[in-house]
């Protein structure tokens, strides 16, 4: 058997792996929670968040005179080191927990002790050296530790999905630059409606894309609202005067990024309306990502039974019964984590609506629902932009002959006709099943150096107007 060393908590002793530098606390929640399988240090981000934020307690404590220097400084350290993700295997609390986040809490707590007792010369488990909760977590509580670590994460994590996101913008944007010139039509209720550019199509989808991150980089301001120093409920019970002001500046130096103390610290650490915000966000940027997955394999579908009118690059083959079939692998994965954001989004709405009174206790899931969503959209941003929209190819032939026979066309040409010649063309076309060039000619109505003129200057008719 593995050597152990006895910890003890509210319910009695409980044997801890003498390696560990968790202890009882984490050990309790390990037992009780086998749920997800993901523990919270697989969540690189919140492990950061969380070892900023105890640094930043730990030296508002010490400012504070609430804590020695020499105990400050070497929690301050092992912060340091947790941080760096030198301790991220000891992080095992699962992430779907009960208790708040207490858990989590107490699993930070514990490690950072730990790490700060050797760093002492002790050995873990030698809480009289530092302790988890009487130095580690001073003057603080989980309710106002976990949500300000979640705060922080965010941030840290949408900084990255706007990296990923410019990054698929610029990809888009590039085949709108490179498919400027060519004539497509376009489709309304998939139907053809008039003609315009496959540049514009590619140009919408970036336009999009930045329209998303504008969004995105709007709820950041409101991650910086914390409730750092609230303690329970808000109140700022076993916290010294001075203290939130104090460990929120600190923390602002620390990341550089300006937090503010909530103006109603009771308020603050119940309501979490503003991750049901973000969510919302990453649900409308999935949306609009899955969307625009659709278009691309409708507009690649075939090669010989679809549209076919651009192509995707093939990434693997696409059957094991039907040779030669290639799928849109990309854009169809750009589909399921929509549909996972889009699920998350319910989960968050419903775990913030769950909360009772002065505290949320189910900031976890929260977390959790959050934390994947920007993660898959992260990845999924690059993905499509790397392995899909960077190597698509138009077929700009198929391309201008679907216009110069789609029944479409005579709403291009309606000025030039009139709105009941264009009818009566639009209508026997259909019937007869011919092209709206052989109608035009064959009632006289323009000669065929005028319809060719005319076909001529379509990239002229599709470009937008401007005052």
């Amino acid at each position: 058997m593995s050597a152990t060393r006895l910890e003890h908590d509210l319910l009695g002793d409980y044997q801890v792996p003498v390696n560990a530098y968790w202890g009882v606390h984490t050990a309790r929640a390990v037992d009780n929670f086998p749920i997800s399988g993901v523990p919270i240090g697989h969540y690189r981000s919140l492990i950061r968040a969380l070892a900023v934020v105890k640094e930043a307690t730990a030296k508002a404590n010490f400012e504070l005179d609430q804590l020695p220097a020499e105990i400050s400084e070497a929690i301050t350290k092992a912060c340091h080191e947790v941080a760096e993700g030198k301790l991220d295997s000891e992080f095992v609390v699962d992430a779907i927990q009960g208790g708040a986040g207490t858990s989590t809490n107490m699993n930070a707590n514990e490690v950072i002790a730990n790490r700060a007792i050797e760093l002492m010369g002790g050995s873990k488990g030698e809480y009289h050296i530092v302790h988890p909760l009487n130095h580690v977590n001073k003057s603080q509580s989980t309710n106002d530790v976990y949500p300000t670590a979640l705060k922080l994460a965010l941030i840290l994590e949408i900084g990255e999905l706007l990296k990923a996101m410019s990054h698929l913008e610029d990809a888009f944007q590039a085949k709108a630059d490179e498919f400027k010139d060519v004539i497509k039509m376009g489709r309304t209720q998939l139907q053809d409606a008039v003609p315009m550019t496959l540049g514009q199509e590619f140009a919408t989808f970036s336009r999009m894309t930045m329209e998303d991150i504008q969004r995105l980089k709007e709820v950041l301001p409101l991650l910086r609202e914390i409730n750092l120093g609230g303690t329970a409920i808000g109140t700022g019970l076993n916290a010294p005067i001075g203290y939130a002001e104090k460990s929120c500046s600190i923390l602002s130096q620390l990341t550089g990024f300006e937090f503010v103390v909530a103006e109603d610290m009771v308020e603050a650490t119940q309501d979490v309306g503003v991750f049901v915000m973000v969510s919302g966000v990453l649900k409308r940027i999935a949306v609009k990502l899955s969307k625009t997955s659709n278009d691309l394999r409708l507009l690649s579908s075939g090669p010989r039974a679809g549209f076919d009118e651009i192509n995707l690059p093939a990434r693997q083959a696409g059957s094991s019964i039907m040779p030669g079939k290639v799928n849109p692998v990309i854009p169809e994965v750009i589909n399921q984590i929509a549909f996972s954001v889009v699920g998350n989004d319910l989960t968050v709405t419903m775990a913030a609506e769950a909360g009772q009174l002065q505290l949320n206790a189910f900031e976890p899931i929260i977390c959790r629902a959050l934390m994947m969503s920007i993660i898959y959209l992260r990845q999924g941003c690059y993905v499509l932009a790397d392995a899909c929209v960077s190597g698509i190819t138009a077929n700009v032939e198929k391309l201008r002959l679907s216009v110069e026979q789609s029944i479409g066309l005579v709403t291009a040409i309606s000025p030039f006709l009139g709105y009941e010649n264009a009818t009566i063309v639009a209508q026997k076309a259909l019937a007869d099943g011919t092209s709206v060039r052989e109608v035009v000619l064959a009632l006289g109505l323009m000669t065929e150096e005028q319809f060719s003129e005319l076909l001529g200057n379509l990239d002229v008719l599709v470009r937008p107007r401007t005052s």
